[in-house]
């Protein structure tokens, strides 16, 4: 016999599913689901716990639980591809806003990090994209300025990697990529619409040309209700 919290979890998943529930409204209070469903409140908790799981809700303290878009972006991790090109591919409305563009002498942490020496310097890019309105990605990209040596901001607002294959005529080939989930820092709070939400998903890439010269090292800070991230794996039979 399936356990009760499975069977309360699989009616609000349906509710949420049917709209009976519209996203960024408030599911009852959990004593309020303990009288619907006739149970404890600490089955209505293991049921609401594997909603927050599996992205149906987000718990927000002293509140409650709200329920967020299940209709997540496909994010593919192990491509290279641009904010630009995502979103031409998902065809929603999106916004890029230019907080920083820096150019300075790298420090101790870039250099090691890029494999810079001490006179080189270092592009810093900061900028948040919205989609459909909503600020839910913030990009920290540091470049090297041999590779990259006129960024303006007119081209970070389009595609940065545009101007390098197009106007450089440069080819990006691969990269390191490491995925993190953090607590969201201020600078997140300060760019990202975050309320209610309690870590970002970060993806930390290391960009490399095809002469395998690395050029870039990014961190893409994401909102963890917006997008799924997908991969493709094949197995190789020796």
């Amino acid at each position: 016999m399936q356990k009760k919290y499975l069977t309360i979890y699989q009616d609000l998943v349906l509710k949420i599913q049917e709209n009976y529930w519209p996203k960024q409204t408030m599911l009852p209070s959990e004593n309020e689901l303990s009288e619907l469903y006739a149970t404890s409140r600490e089955t209505i908790r293991k049921a609401l716990n594997l909603l927050a799981q599996d992205g149906y809700i987000q718990k927000i303290r002293g509140k409650g639980s709200v329920v967020i878009d299940i209709n997540k972006f496909d994010f593919p991790v192990s491509g290279i591809v641009s904010f630009k090109e995502l979103a031409t591919k998902l065809n929603v409305t999106t916004k890029t806003v230019v907080h920083e563009l820096s150019l300075a002498t790298a420090n101790e942490n870039l250099q090691n990090t890029l494999h810079l020496n001490q006179t080189n310097k270092v592009w810093t890019v900061v900028r948040s994209r919205e989609i459909d309105g909503e600020k839910v990605i913030l990009d920290k990209d540091f470049l090297n300025e041999q590779v990259a040596p006129n960024l303006t901001k007119e081209i970070c607002e389009d595609s940065i990697y545009r101007y390098l294959e197009n106007d450089l005529d440069l080819t990006i080939s691969f990269a390191k990529k490491e995925i993190v989930v953090e607590e969201p820092t201020q600078e997140d709070r300060q760019f990202l619409d975050l309320e209610g939400f309690s870590n970002v998903v970060v993806i930390k890439s290391l960009v490399y040309l095809d002469d395998a010269s690395l050029f870039q090292y990014t961190e893409s800070r994401h909102r963890p209700d917006k997008f799924r991230f997908v991969d493709f794996a094949r197995r190789i039979n020796e």
